[in-house]
């Protein structure tokens, strides 16, 4: 669809669980593993952490290789093929199918970090950006036009923080020593489809578009956010 020209708004994915017996089942898929022996400690790692459960491993003997196989909870794939081939550096091999329903699993970890949103509409610019590296990673660089709304880099910190990354620096006739420093660039993050789907969090949709892959609040307004918290705190 997105070849086609679509334009889309894809929330945060949500499995779809079975009642079996009056208890939520959800789905679990037959993980298959092929992975270098010194990289096995990483993928392992990163598979344990989704709630998944090994059903059997072997050496295959050809060049140090090893087979491994899980169950996994559906949802624990999200964002796991890019962690794996990163952890590894890309020399595992993977392959999932569908196994069963069965008794939900505890919570699989999702980032523990917040989002820097965008409080203006405009072109990012060096001079805003070099001042907030230090907030977090940016998902835009210098020149990209970004909108009201638009979350723009992941914090640092577990909380969400508004940010204007087209502010502009102020031109004046007076000149002193140290005022025209110079403004660093650095290495944007730029998310691919399947990791902008694991960074969104409840109230976040990724925004799928022939040229762009941008992550955006529901509430693009930021009087409109601080309403809706509170209301939810309220209600809560």
């Amino acid at each position: 669809m997105r070849r086609e020209g679509f334009e889309l708004c894809v929330g945060m994915p949500r499995i779809i669980e079975r009642q079996v017996d009056g208890k939520w089942h959800e789905p679990f898929e037959h993980l298959v593993l092929e992975s270098p022996v010194d990289a096995q400690g990483a993928a392992m790692s990163l598979i344990g952490e989704r709630r998944a459960e090994m059903i059997n491993m072997s050496s295959r003997g050809v060049g140090d290789m090893v087979h491994m196989e899980f169950k996994i909870p559906a949802r624990g794939l999200i964002g796991l093929r890019t962690k794996l081939l990163t952890a590894t550096r890309g020399r595992v091999i993977s392959h999932h199918s569908y196994l069963e329903h069965g008794p939900r699993v505890g919570a699989i970890p999702r980032r523990n970090s917040g989002s820097l949103i965008a409080v203006e509409t405009g072109a990012a610019t060096p001079y805003s950006l070099d001042a907030l590296y230090d907030r977090g990673t940016f998902f835009v660089e210098p020149g990209e036009q970004v909108y009201e709304g638009q979350v723009v880099g992941e914090h640092c910190r577990d909380n969400d923080l508004e940010v204007n990354v087209v502010r502009t620096k102020k031109l004046s006739n007076v000149r002193a020593s140290g005022k025209d420093d110079t403004t660093s660039v650095r290495p944007l993050k730029r998310l691919k489809l399947e990791e902008a789907l694991e960074f969104v969090v409840e109230g976040e949709f990724v925004e799928i578009t022939p040229a762009n892959i941008r992550i955006r609040k529901h509430l693009l307004k930021e009087a409109d956010r601080r309403r809706a918290k509170r209301k939810a705190k309220s209600e809560g």
